[in-house]
């Protein structure tokens, strides 16, 4: 596929194919192609199960070379909400509220109280399966819980990539979407100030 098909953030990647992208002590690094080989993969995934471009899509894993190439992957599809591991059953009742995701990636098999919540909220869990012979980053997602959706859609280039939510420090905390044009601009900055 070419640089020019790609979203906004594969693109940014495109550039890089045989160099490392994701590495990790003790694993192979993911070179750029497979990432955005990746990318596209989890693409199309999500398409066929009814997640698009103005979806959006809980992601609660421990940070760690998965968590970033799955966070990659899903924002240049669609709206990517990373959520801390550690909030209790309250903080994640209140942000699953306030973010209405179509679905939330988690680790394979672990209990937690983000499973617990989803369960009973009826989200739609998606689980991540990470095998550790793989190169850095890479990863599969175990969609069976999943009916393939009547409506199969490409998520495509979403617009908004990243949804954050203020501190809360001072009155609740607000949502803050980044579209995939900041967080390019972005990386471009930071990897020019530190060439």
């Amino acid at each position: 596929m070419s640089a020019s098909t790609l979203s906004p953030l594969a693109a940014l990647l495109a550039g890089h194919t045989a160099a490392p992208a994701i590495g990790a002590p003790a694993r192979a690094p993911a070179s750029y192609a497979t990432v955005i080989a990746q990318i596209e993969q989890i693409a199309d995934d999500l398409g066929r199960i009814g997640i698009g471009a103005d979806d959006r899509v809980a992601i609660v894993l421990p940070n760690g070379p998965a968590m970033a190439a799955c966070f990659l992957a899903v924002a240049a599809a669609t709206g990517a909400a990373p959520l801390n591991p550690s909030y209790r059953v309250a903080e994640f009742e209140f942000y699953l509220d306030d973010l209405a995701p179509k679905a939330m990636i988690l680790p394979a098999g672990e209990a937690s109280s983000a499973r617990e919540v989803a369960a009973r909220a009826g989200l739609p869990i998606i689980e991540l399966l990470e095998d550790a012979s793989q190169p850095a980053g890479i990863f599969q997602l175990d969609y069976r819980a999943q009916a393939a959706a009547t409506v199969q859609r490409r998520p495509g280039a979403a617009d908004i990539a990243l949804l954050l939510h203020t501190s809360g420090t001072t009155s609740r905390p607000k949502l803050v979407p980044l579209s995939q044009a900041n967080l390019c601009a972005s990386a471009r900055h930071i990897a020019h100030t530190l060439r």
